[in-house]
Parts: C-alpha cells; structure tokens; sequence
C-alpha cells in the first residue's frame, strides 16, 4: 500500500492506494497556505496520520506539488502559489512515518495515475495533457514518467506555437496555454464577441465581458451559438497545433486529454481528431499504427494515484 497526496492551493487531498492504482481510503483537509509553509507540512503529516490510523505499514509516500521540485532531495524548488519555495517537505514525513517520501510535479502525477489505472492504463507511451486554467502535461515513456534531467519536464503548455503572440505568465509569447486553456478560450470568445453583439454569449456573462467564463463558451456553443462555434473552430486549430506537435516528437500510443475543459470533450473531440488527422507527420502511412486521443478518467483523483505510484514507476 502507498499513499499518493495532491497538494493544492485549498485543498490537500490524500489517499491510500494500492499497487493497481486503486483507492482504499481518502482523507481531504483545508491547505491552510495563509498559515506559511510550517502549517502546510503539518497538514501533509496530518492527513498521513489520518490515513495510517488503524492500518498496517506502508511502503512510500508520494506528494504531487504544483510547481518545480528536486524529488532526489525532497526540496520544493517553486511553487507560484504556496509558500513553499525553498523547503523541504520529505524530510520530517520521512523521520515521522519511516518509508520513502516521493516528490513529483502534479500535472506529471496526473499523467502518471491515468497511464496506471485511468483512461491510458495498459499503455507504455503516453503523452497526457490537462486543460484548465493553463495547459499542464506529463509523459509516460516505456512505462515510466519521464521527469527530465531537472525534475521539469513535462511543461508542455509553454511550448511556443504563435512567435510573438499572446504574453504568458511564464515571460514568453505564444505558449500553447494562452491559447487551448480556459484562460485562452476566452481570450478567442471576447474578440469574436465584438463583432456579434446578437451572441447568446453576452446574455451570458450579463452583459459583462469580465465575467465571462469557458463554461458560457460551451453553452453557447450547445445552443448553436454563432459567436461561440467561431470561437470553437478557432480553439480546436490552437489546440491541434499543440498536439500535432506533441504527437511528431513522441509518436506516442495514446494522447490522453484531462482537466476541466475534457468535460466538454463531446463539442471538440470529433474537430480535433480531424484537424490531427490531417496534419499529423505519419498521415501517409495508413498501415502504421498510429496514436490515439481518449480523454482522462479519474478527475481530481488522478493526481493522487499518481502520487502514490512515484515510488513504483
């Protein structure tokens, strides 16, 4: 038995897992990031006890952490959005439970527990990629998480598919992000929206373009929404860029598509395989076996899996 922990920014999220990737026992408690990074580790050690609690000796502990992390030290490296930059959080949990403490990026953990149990399970090369706020990603080669020399890769989202374009929060331009995540649809939706003042997507947002958000896009889009379809057709070219891209370098069994935005899967994936079909390098070879796009399955839990598989993959 492993425990797989995802730390997020308001919640951390724990569970007991198997070696099939399967859940046996949750624990979820508030981050408490206010509280500086002392009250973070007491949070990561508390959910274990919880956990524990009644049960026999497990072999690891893996901790999926939204940011940069040196998983040879247990040194969170950065982290954009806790506090806990600079510090170890292996250490303590190492001394406190007596097995190894596994560090990993948590769009890498994502991708990990979907190639174990979730919707690429039984495949050796997978290129996974979440779309929310950003774009995260992971890759599966041979079986395991292909981490990088540094513990980075992985961070597909700030691969450059518009020289010059939008500003990223990384510092560069034209990362796919600003362009297939939520943030970047509705960038596409408020230009197209200008020039249809008739689009359901202003009913909407109540007349507010600040308030608009993916879901509207989606909705519209269901209702027949002119405004809204321009906005998909344009976000499906983005999005296959990326993934064309993706698919030449690695060539990899599956392309698994998670995060938010996978829950409106049937208004994009039809577009999108077509669009890959037709740009992808091996296009020509009909005979050769040729990668295939599923969506995720687990959701949130796929972090967690993940995370607990660490000490296995």
């Amino acid at each position: 038995m492993y425990i797989g922990i995802d730390l997020g920014g308001t919640n951390i999220a724990a569970a007991i897992v198997d070696g099939g990737g399967r859940i046996q026992k949750r624990c979820n408690i508030p981050t408490n990031a206010d509280g500086g990074a002392q009250a973070i580790a007491e949070g990561l050690a508390d959910v274990c006890r919880t956990l524990l609690k009644n049960e026999g000796a497990i072999a690891s502990i893996g901790i999926g952490v939204p940011g940069a992390v040196n998983s040879l030290t247990g040194d969170v490296i950065f982290t954009p959005n806790l506090p806990l930059s600079g510090v170890n959080i292996s250490r303590d949990l190492q001394g406190e439970f007596g097995c190894p403490v596994y560090l990993g990026n948590d769009a890498n953990c994502a991708a990990l527990g979907e190639s174990v149990s979730g919707g690429a399970k039984g495949a050796k090369d997978v290129v996974f990629i979440t779309l929310g706020t950003g774009v995260g990603g992971g890759v599966i080669i041979g079986g395991h998480l292909h981490s990088g020399v540094n513990d980075a890769a992985g961070e597909l989202g700030h691969m450059v598919i518009s020289s010059g374009g939008r500003l990223c929060g990384c510092g560069r331009r034209g990362c796919w992000e600003r362009y297939a995540s939520a943030s970047g649809i509705i960038l596409t939706a408020k230009g197209f929206m200008g020039a249809h003042r008739d689009s359901l997507l202003w009913e909407l947002c109540g007349g507010v373009v600040k308030n608009l958000d993916g879901r509207m896009v989606f909705d519209a889009f269901r209702a027949g929404d002119g405004a809204a379809a321009l906005t998909l057709k344009r976000y499906v070219e983005h999005l296959a860029v990326g993934v064309v891209n993706l698919i030449n370098i690695f060539e990899p069994e599956l392309f698994c598509v998670g995060g938010g935005i996978s829950s409106s899967w049937d208004c994009f994936a039809e577009p999108l395989q077509a669009a890959v079909d037709g740009e992808r390098f091996m296009r020509f070879s009909a005979d050769s076996p040729q990668t295939r796009i599923v969506k995720a399955t687990l959701g949130n839990d796929a972090g967690i899996i993940g995370a607990a598989m660490l000490g296995v993959y």
